[in-house]
């Protein structure tokens, strides 16, 4: 329990509460906050990592009050600190926002983590020169749909080891480049997924006209629709200034703020290191969605001919059935966070855990060179997705971290059996129209998906449905 509410003695007795340090009883605090003092550092056995991911789960769940530091009023949605232009009139907003007090009221489908229906739907606006605005027209905003969070540690650290590699083969062809004095152009790919090519330079220079799918420092970043969130870390903190007005002492705090209460609701130090490590600790560690089998016989038969349909019309080229990890040695924080978001060199250690210890771990299939397979059937690369002729992602007005609009990270569709409706902003009811809604680079098979029997067309929905959240 995190709050009481004109509760019977009998009900207070039987239930036994705990509550915030040096709260009274009746006051209305969110009892995680602050509940771990120091933030996790050096490697967590199991009981430290159960300790920290219950807490962070406690705060994953809370509906945060005015007394925590919920609101914003003279803060906008900015990733980077900007004040608002006026103190904002109301708490919460559904717009503008704030416009939660709880991460697991957007985070529910199918359960606590998941994903989110319609009426969860965010507005998604850089906020530097506007605090309010009440309209969902695409010009002041892009609306998004909620993404759930289930395996999200292993997708950031196929993502980490990704970029690691992407960054050393640059760092190989400049020193190619300047031992044959001549220039190299050589190929980006990294556990199988192409990224285009650079071309280095005798003299050092690069030249990165022909990148495909990832920003120029070669850097992956898995989260968000746009792809353009680095981290879990980046993610939390991003969201809870956003969503909740919850501002994390590492962005908003005085190291680059100069200020203690940065958006002026009268409460400092609203989400310590500590709260942000708990939160990323629950998110990293959420088992995986699973490929379900059928109980029924039909369609377990149907789903067998769908998962080779769904090869045979290249949807495997964007959604690629599993990526290897080497590691799952998971580090908070980690080496890619950008300024705002702590980083590992700013620590005396980052924590570390091993996600290799937890249950659904052991259940991971590996192949022959001993990496886990994380079958999220996605590539993390973005990819253009409207053409001349289908543009049924193409409704946003506004760029997003210098991503064009058009462009989209492929979506991991594991977990899709149990996250409708669709696309990225929640409005494809069923997968045959979110699957006719693809253009661009995915035209092809959204072409050859069309062209498919009726029969063909069923059994790989039948397929794409099994992908589910347990």
């Amino acid at each position: 329990m995190r709050h009481i509410v004109l509760l019977s003695c009998a009900a207070i007795l039987s239930a036994q509460p705990t509550f915030a340090e040096n709260a009274t009883p009746w006051e209305e605090r969110t009892e995680a906050i602050g509940s771990i003092k120091k933030m996790p550092r050096g490697f967590l056995g199991r009981a430290e990592l159960d300790k920290l991911v219950k807490t962070g789960e406690d705060l994953f769940a809370a509906k945060f009050t005015t007394q925590d530091g919920v609101g914003r009023p003279k803060a906008t949605a900015a990733i980077l600190p900007t004040k608002a232009r006026r103190i904002s009139q109301n708490l919460f907003a559904r717009t503008s926002g704030s416009d939660s007090g709880s991460c697991a009221a957007c985070h529910n489908e199918p359960f606590m983590g998941g994903a989110g229906d319609f009426v969860t739907n965010v507005f998604v606006s850089e906020g530097f020169t506007n605090s309010d605005f009440d309209s969902t027209n695409p010009q002041f905003s892009n609306e998004r749909g909620t993404n759930h969070l289930f395996g999200a540690g292993l997708i950031e650290l196929l993502a980490r080891e990704m970029s690691s590699e992407l960054i050393e083969i640059r760092a190989q062809a400049l020193r190619k480049a300047k031992n044959q004095n001549e220039s190299i152009r050589q190929k980006l790919t990294s556990k199988g997924i192409s990224f285009g090519f650079i071309t280095a330079h005798s003299d050092g220079l690069i030249d990165l006209t022909e990148l495909d799918g990832i920003d120029s420092d070669l850097v992956i970043r898995p989260f968000s629709q746009k792809g353009v969130m680095t981290s879990l870390r980046q993610f939390t903190v991003n969201a809870a200034n956003h969503h909740h007005g919850m501002q994390a002492t590492e962005r908003f705090g005085t190291r680059w703020t100069g200020e203690l209460d940065f958006d002026e609701d009268g409460y400092k130090l609203e989400l310590s290191h500590a709260d942000i490590s708990a939160l990323v600790a629950w998110q990293a560690t959420l088992r995986p969605p699973v490929k379900v089998e059928p109980e029924n016989t039909l369609w377990k038969e149907a789903a067998l001919k769908g998962e080779t349909k769904f090869d045979d019309l290249g949807c495997t080229s964007c959604h690629v059935p599993a990526l290897p990890l080497t590691s799952l040695q998971f580090d908070d924080p980690g080496i890619f966070d950008v300024a705002g978001t702590l980083q590992s060199f700013q620590v005396e250690a980052p924590a570390t855990y091993d996600l290799a210890m937890l249950e659904w771990a052991q259940s991971l299939p590996r192949n022959e060179k001993g990496q886990v397979l994380v079958p999220l059937f996605g590539d993390l690369k973005r990819h253009v997705m409207t053409d001349n002729q289908v543009d049924g992602f193409g409704n946003e007005l506004m760029s997003q971290r210098f991503v064009d609009r058009n462009i989209f990270i492929t979506a991991e569709l594991w977990g899709l059996g149990s996250t409708a409706p669709y696309g990225h902003r929640n409005d494809f009811a069923d997968l045959h129209s979110v699957i006719d809604a693809h253009g661009g680079s995915a035209r092809k098979s959204r072409d050859a998906y069309l062209a498919a029997s009726e029969s063909e067309k069923s059994q790989l929905i039948a397929f794409l449905r099994t992908l589910e959240i347990k």
